[in-house]
């Protein structure tokens, strides 16, 4: 008997809701994450891919102050605008779970769990204490130099070397909120989680998987287990966020980042239930027991938290919970040659974006221009010219092609395959598979097999052979088999395009099985990107 496919489970990083997705954000590890999941989807993998918002971030704390708004109106303002940009996108989720009373109950269940194992433990540090306000600091409400690198850093980790800098580590604090307030240190009593206590498991565990790891985030982990692990900060004297419920700590709130795994083991639950599959047990996708494949897809400026914390995170509840098979990390993208700036107004967002070129088109751009092994660069000139010039074009070409041939052939009946045929879409079908399949997932290289493949397929058109018995190079079913597997390998980038084509009854399954007879399809057309798409409700109110 067969077993069943593996399932898997695909977590996005948890976005903070202090404003909406722009265009850096989507080329990173949402579309990223989406095209994977549906990747796994087309083989017949059952597959969740979530997220959750991270409202306990003091970002939120920092961007409400600077906006003039509260705290919950910047959460429920911007978590609205980061569900649209998702839908917008056509991203596979189900939307983002709310963050209610069960939310908070599987975080303080997860972490009550540990406290009563005596995971963690009381340690008396030195904070950043800003004297006027009365504030202590730490991650948003705090910038200063790192110590690692020299580079401007937030508090908790260097975006820039990726770092942390924990408690009094960060060099020239200053306090975020009001930089003329005079920062000093002050020792607080807090718990910690000691990730030197995991060493040994943690060193196993990077030996058998980081060689499935990208570069630059292979080396940072090398880089931390070179020297003494820090402790995680489980509590801080603060008043946003979870109240942490320890006896030993009255006053404080969960750090931020020690809600992330049971965050995200709550988002599957909800996701789930949202597919009908609802369990009484939150955490039953997340049991070592279920074996499913966990991946995560993040920025290199959160290594250090999701593949360092969050995994120590994992560990320290035994072999309860499974861990991840990889973390799927992007470097920076940059717009017109400089990053992205929320606070110099330097951006695009995604919505903005998507209500003015065509979502394929986005799509396919952000995936060709993914920035997977270093910083890469949108502009909108770019996209029009490279989408136009080397996708939109051909594609049309083809499609006209292929129309004119099938109309001249006038049958409605399955055209046979030959063996030659089936050998080039098992080809076409191995050089998508190495793009999307783990250790070496590709954005970039998937997009440029499309481009490849079509170009290859548009000469293809011009050589087609109508006639039953003739000499030709290529016959009518051969094209459409090698068409067909060329839109099921596009599918999980190209959304809007194939969806309407499934909607037809094309089955674009992406399997082994080369037919020996397939029946005609259309090949549609694509929009250019001066087509602006008609409005949708996802979009509506975005802005």
């Amino acid at each position: 008997m067969t077993p069943p496919p593996r399932p898997a489970i695909v977590i996005a990083a948890t976005p903070t809701p202090n404003g909406d997705l722009h265009v850096g954000h989507m080329a990173g590890p949402y579309l990223a994450g989406d095209v994977y999941s549906r990747y796994l989807r087309a083989t017949g993998r059952p597959v969740v891919y979530t997220t959750c918002t991270d409202d306990s971030q003091t970002y939120v704390v920092a961007t409400a102050h600077r906006q003039g708004i509260t705290p919950e109106e910047l959460v429920s303002r911007s978590t609205a605008q980061i569900e649209r940009s998702l839908a917008a996108m056509g991203t596979l989720m189900a939307g983002l779970p709310p963050i209610d009373d069960r939310y908070r109950g599987t975080v303080l269940d997860y972490v009550a769990e540990l406290h009563a194992a005596g995971r963690f433990k009381l340690r008396t540090v030195r904070l950043p204490y800003a004297r006027n306000a009365g504030v202590f600091l730490f991650d948003g409400l705090v910038s200063g130099t790192c110590p690692v690198c020299m580079a401007g850093s937030c508090g908790g980790a260097c975006e820039t070397c990726g770092h942390p800098n924990n408690f009094d580590e960060l060099l020239d604090p200053k306090y975020t909120v009001d930089p003329t307030d005079v920062v000093v240190y002050r020792e607080q009593t807090i718990l910690v989680l000691a990730m030197e206590d995991y060493r040994e498991r943690l060193t196993a565990y990077y030996a058998s998987r980081t060689p499935r790891w990208r570069p630059h985030a292979k080396q940072l982990i090398g880089e931390l287990l070179a020297r003494p692990l820090p402790e995680i900060p489980v509590t801080f004297p603060g008043t946003w966020g979870i109240a942490a419920p320890f006896p030993e700590t009255p006053g404080q709130v969960l750090y931020p980042w020690i809600e992330a795994m049971p965050a995200s083991i709550y988002a599957t639950w909800w996701a789930n239930a949202q597919q009908g599959k609802e369990t009484a047990a939150t955490d039953e996708a997340w049991l070592a027991a279920g074996d499913a494949e966990l991946v995560y897809f993040h920025g290199f400026d959160n290594v250090y938290h999701w593949g360092l914390v969050d995994l120590v995170m994992l560990l320290a509840h035994g072999e309860r919970y499974t861990t991840p098979d990889a973390n799927v990390c992007n470097e920076f993208y940059d717009l017109d040659g400089e990053k992205f700036s929320t606070s110099r107004n330097h951006l695009i967002w995604s919505a903005d974006l998507l209500a003015e070129v065509p979502r394929d088109l986005v799509r396919f751009f952000l995936a060709l221009t993914a920035p997977e092994y270093q910083r890469t660069n949108f502009s909108r000139d770019a996209m029009h010219g490279v989408t136009t010039r080397r996708l939109v074009e051909p594609w049309n070409a083809l499609s006209e092609a292929l129309t004119l041939g099938l109309v001249a052939l006038d049958t409605a009946a399955p055209l046979p395959t030959t063996e030659v045929g089936r050998r080039r879409a098992a080809a076409m079908l191995e050089r998508f598979r190495l793009c999307y399949e783990l250790p070496n997932f590709s954005l970039g290289r998937a997009a440029e097999t499309v481009l490849t493949q079509l170009d290859r397929l548009r000469r293809s058109a011009d050589s087609l052979d109508l006639s039953a018995n003739g000499s030709a190079p290529v016959r009518p079913g051969d094209l459409l088999l090698e068409i067909r597997t060329l839109l099921s390998c596009v599918a999980p980038i190209m959304v809007e395009v194939t969806d309407a084509l499934v909607a037809e009854g094309v089955d674009l399954r992406i399997t082994g099985d080369q037919p020996h007879e397939i029946a005609p399809f259309r090949f549609p057309r694509l929009p250019n990107t001066a087509d602006t798409p008609e409005r949708t409700p996802a979009l509506d109110g975005a802005r």
